[in-house]
């Protein structure tokens, strides 16, 4: 693992600071910074379009597609200067991060032209359809089918959990068009437009009110013969590429907002006199210990790309079972020191909280920013392949354990 960057590299990383230092608002990132509700609404109508002229959104796609050609190593860089001082840097996660470069890697030209400008610009948002009611951790299980009728698919079936389906205008969705294929043999990966008849969603409201994930059930849904990506029946290889996109962003920064609730809690144990509580302390320390071990192995995970020596589905599975299992004691343990005061609901009911990643307040539900990201961490080990799953494959690709026993019908 080499932790020096190139003069190159340093020299990208003057200019992404430079344009972050012009282009947000002055005193960005200061301790005591703060927008009124006018300037924020400002803000966030025109950042996404200051970070296209910019050319910083989707900055490693090719220059024939709008990207920048960013090297690896200057995305990862781009990354970090963002991170550093907490700006946004994505117009849509699914959009950006995930269908965009599986177009990339499989689309043909005319999809390539058809989607990605959306996607590039904004105008497009996306939602992921991949788990089921009875399909998550064993996703080829799934059942929603697509059936060719002319030149459409006919698109039946149900997905759940899908975040932000409420306001997407297209799903990368995973559906079986042929029953008698093997298992994973028989899925195709297809662009479905969401704002159309036959498309319900439905909200699942959570334990705060909010309602971000969505059910969506498809009666007789319809999608262009030619939104196939990858070809018929390929779906399940092109969907892995999906998913590894998602599992190998922000390696060398993932870390950080991790790093940044500790300090609140290290804060929030300090206003409450627990930091002279050796049992406090040690648990603070552990859990510090295991942030920058993830710290660490993002390094690792970046260097292995780098190296192109393709160890990135082990690697993968261990981290994302580390960190996910780590945060969700790490918030366990902000609730043991707030004690129980944490049974009381201490937030300002703002839609903002100021820790990335915790569940958003609201007015009739107003969770501080602890409690939100407790609530948060308790479906890290659940999404994106659970916990016992990447146990599965830690056991059988790592340390070569026979695979587990399927349960055979009595």
């Amino acid at each position: 693992m080499d932790l020096t960057y190139p003069p190159d590299t340093e020299e990208f990383r003057r200019d992404v600071r430079a344009w972050l230092e012009t282009n947000l608002p002055p005193g960005w990132g200061e301790p005591d910074f703060s927008l009124t509700e006018e300037q924020k609404r400002d803000f966030n109508r025109t950042w996404n379009e200051a970070l296209y002229a910019g050319g910083w959104i989707c900055a490693g796609w090719p220059v024939d597609y709008g990207g920048r050609g960013l090297s690896l190593l200057e995305q990862v860089v781009l990354t970090e200067e963002f991170s550093r001082l907490n700006a946004p840097l994505r117009a849509d996660f699914f959009g950006d991060t995930l269908v965009g470069p599986t177009i990339l890697q499989w689309g043909t030209e005319e999809q390539k032209r058809e989607f990605l400008p959306g996607i590039l610009r904004g105008t497009t948002t996306w939602c992921q359809g991949f788990s089921e009611p009875n399909s998550g951790s064993d996703l080829a299980s799934l059942s929603t089918s697509a059936v060719l009728d002319g030149d459409e698919w006919i698109i039946n079936g149900q997905k759940v959990w899908t975040t932000q389906a409420q306001n997407a205008d297209y799903v990368f969705l995973l559906a079986r068009t042929d029953p008698a294929a093997p298992a994973h043999a028989g899925i195709s990966y297809l662009l479905v437009p969401m704002r159309q008849p036959g498309v319900e969603v439905r909200p699942i409201t959570q334990i705060d009110g909010t309602a971000e994930f969505n059910e969506v059930f498809f009666t007789n849904a319809r999608c262009p013969r030619d939104n196939v990506i990858g070809g018929v029946n390929n779906g399940w290889k092109v969907a892995m590429t999906t998913l590894g996109f998602e599992r190998g962003a922000s390696s060398t920064t993932g870390y950080r907002r991790f790093l940044k609730e500790w300090d609140a809690i290290v804060d929030e144990a300090r206003q409450r006199g627990r930091l002279d509580d050796r049992r406090v302390s040690d648990a603070l320390v552990r859990s510090w210990s295991k942030i920058k071990i993830m710290q660490i192995n993002g390094y690792r995970s970046l260097t292995d790309a780098l190296r192109g020596s393709h160890d990135a589905a082990r690697m993968g599975a261990c981290n994302k079972m580390f960190w996910s299992e780590a945060h969700r004691a790490t918030m366990e343990l902000a609730m043991d020191i707030v004690g129980m005061d944490a049974q009381v609901l201490t937030g300002t009911g703002s839609s903002e909280g100021t820790l990335a990643g915790s569940r958003r307040g609201r007015a009739d539900y107003p969770v501080s920013d602890l409690q939100g990201s407790f609530f948060f961490s308790r479906s890290e080990t659940i999404w994106g392949g659970t916990a016992e799953i990447q146990r599965n494959i830690i056991g059988e690709r790592v340390l070569g354990l026979p695979k587990e026993p399927v349960a055979q019908p009595a």
